[in-house]
C-alpha cells in the first residue's frame, strides 16, 4: 500500500504541513506535561482512528524514550490494566473521548472534571491541543492511506 499523494512534495500542503509541525514542536519544547503522557494521548488516538502511521511513530517514540513494552501494549486497554497513573488514565481518557466527540456526547463534564484533578489550566489546554493535532495528523494519515512500519525515531528533528 502507498500514500494517495506528496503531501509534502506539493508546495501548499508542504507549507500547510510545516506550520502544523511548528505548533507540535511548540507542545514538544514547552509543555510540562510528561514526553511520555504526550506520547501516549497521541498512541490512543492514533489506535482509535485507525491510523497505522501515527499508531507506529508514537508507539517507537515511546519505546525510544524509555516506556517498557508492557506500557506500550496495554495504551491500547488502559480502562483494564494497572500499568498507567491516575494522571495518565485522566489523559488516556480526555484523549479517548475528545477522539469520539462524533459519537454525539461530546466531552463529559466528569471527564474534564477529572483531567483537572491531575493537570492545571495551562496542562489542561495542551492537552486539548495534542488531541486536537493527533485527530488531525490521524485523519490526514488514514485518508491518504499513509502506512506505518518504517518510522524511525529522531527522523523529525526531535
Amino acid at each position: 500500500m502507498m500514500a494517495r499523494v506528496d503531501l509534502m512534495g506539493n508546495p501548499v500542503t508542504g507549507k500547510a504541513l510545516k506550520h502544523f509541525a511548528s505548533a507540535s514542536m511548540a507542545i514538544i519544547k514547552e509543555s510540562t506535561i510528561p514526553a511520555a503522557t504526550r506520547d501516549m494521548v497521541m498512541l490512543r488516538a492514533s489506535q482509535v482512528n485507525g491510523c497505522g502511521y501515527c499508531t507506529d511513530v508514537h508507539a517507537k517514540d515511546l519505546a525510544h524514550g524509555g516506556e517498557t513494552a508492557t506500557r506500550i501494549n496495554l495504551v491500547a486497554t488502559w480502562r483494564e490494566s494497572n500499568v498507567f497513573t491516575d494522571a495518565e488514565r485522566a489523559a488516556l481518557e480526555l484523549a479517548e473521548e475528545g477522539t469520539r466527540i462524533a459519537d454525539g456526547r461530546g466531552v463529559p463534564d466528569e471527564v474534564w472534571e477529572n483531567a483537572a484533578r491531575h493537570y492545571d489550566e495551562s496542562e489542561l489546554a495542551t492537552l486539548l491541543v495534542v488531541v486536537a493535532l493527533i485527530n488531525a495528523s490521524n485523519r490526514m494519515g488514514v485518508i491518504n492511506r499513509q502506512v506505518g512500519g518504517d518510522y524511525k525515531p529522531g527522523q523529525f528533528g526531535y
